[in-house]
């Protein structure tokens, strides 16, 4: 079976430390060509691919006719634009998230995808991970009963105002940045999607929002997250049923916050631990995006799927307050 070639569309810090090296280590994967104009950041990459080909701009890459699927790791204002412009450049494109800044913008990439006929998808590691998969299947056969309540959590600490989650131009963010991970996550586990947003409580400094406490009502639970730039690192997702309860206390950065690991505690407190400590989701999302290609395999996180939680995300900022003018 021929290897996907991949090229990545800019040589941001995460492309360097986590994405490449996934590409260059995944199976059916072959990482061939990066696109940056500044050579020390090429460097990061050649480190671990020497063979690499340096393109000086975005567009030489694109037109590059040995590269199958363009990796796009630019700010978030980028990614509709450039994944567009690949897929009419004939590529296959994985596209960091959020891949689109509101739900409307689905209908453009939608849109762009069927007609090149190509795989689009967002970045979306975490559906990938066993953990994840394992979740799905307990909540939905009934493991901890009927689902009541869904907790889910994830924070950093990040006040650099010149880092680009900290910057209103390139559409930054906590909500954007992380919030995806406890709104999709939720979606993914439970296979529904929220009726309405009761309560959205977001506070912004300089324009971006840095901290959101959210309720939401999902058509058979109800469902509560926090998600912040601002303070001490922290994720945990936590599913309450009738009967049990399913908590992954690393479920967003496997690995790296922590090992993997996912508790389910049932009738009678029996408590049952499974543990994930040597799997690496974006190596696991990229083989499934060469599956799909070279199997027909319906890929895991597809745009419709990505739809839904920016749909989700654009009720919490409809529900929330407005940004300060100051």
């Amino acid at each position: 079976m021929t290897s996907l070639r991949w090229g990545i569309l800019g040589a941001s810090n995460f492309a360097c430390k986590h994405m490449g090296p996934a590409i260059h280590a995944a199976k059916g994967a072959d990482l061939t060509a990066l696109a940056t104009s500044n050579p020390d950041k090429a460097a990061g990459f050649q480190a671990f691919t020497p063979n690499l080909r340096i393109h000086n701009s975005y567009d030489a890459l694109l037109a590059d006719q040995t590269i199958d699927a363009v990796y796009v790791p630019l700010p978030n204002h980028l990614h509709v634009p450039w994944t567009i412009k690949a897929l009419e450049a004939g590529k296959h494109v994985l596209c960091e998230k959020p891949i689109g800044l509101q739900a409307t913008d689905f209908d453009a990439l939608i849109a762009a995808r069927d007609k090149a006929g190509k795989l689009a998808a967002e970045g979306f590691m975490i559906v990938h991970h066993p953990q994840f998969i394992r979740a799905r299947e307990l909540v939905q056969t009934g493991a901890i009963g009927k689902l009541v309540h869904v907790d889910a959590h994830f924070s950093f600490f990040n006040d650099d105002t010149g880092n680009i989650r900290n910057r209103p131009d390139a559409s930054g963010g906590g909500l954007r940045d992380i919030g995806v991970y406890t709104f999709g996550a939720a979606r993914f586990v439970t296979g529904q999607d929220p009726l309405n947003i009761p309560y959205a409580n977001l506070r912004f400094e300089n324009g971006v929002d840095v901290f959101a406490h959210v309720a939401a009502t999902f058509p058979d639970f109800s469902y509560g997250a926090t998600v912040s730039m601002r303070m001490a690192p922290f994720q945990n997702i936590t599913f309450r049923g009738e009967k049990g309860v399913l908590q992954l206390t690393c479920p967003f950065n496997a690995n790296v916050f922590d090992v993997a690991q996912l508790t389910l505690e049932t009738d009678g407190h029996t408590v049952v631990c499974e543990r994930w400590p040597a799997i690496n989701h974006y190596v696991l999302q990229v083989e499934n995006f060469g599956k799909a290609l070279q199997t027909g395999a319906a890929y895991p996180c597809p745009l419709e799927f990505s739809r839904g939680t920016q749909q989700m995300m654009d009720m919490v900022f409809e529900a929330g307050s407005a940004p300060d003018e100051e």
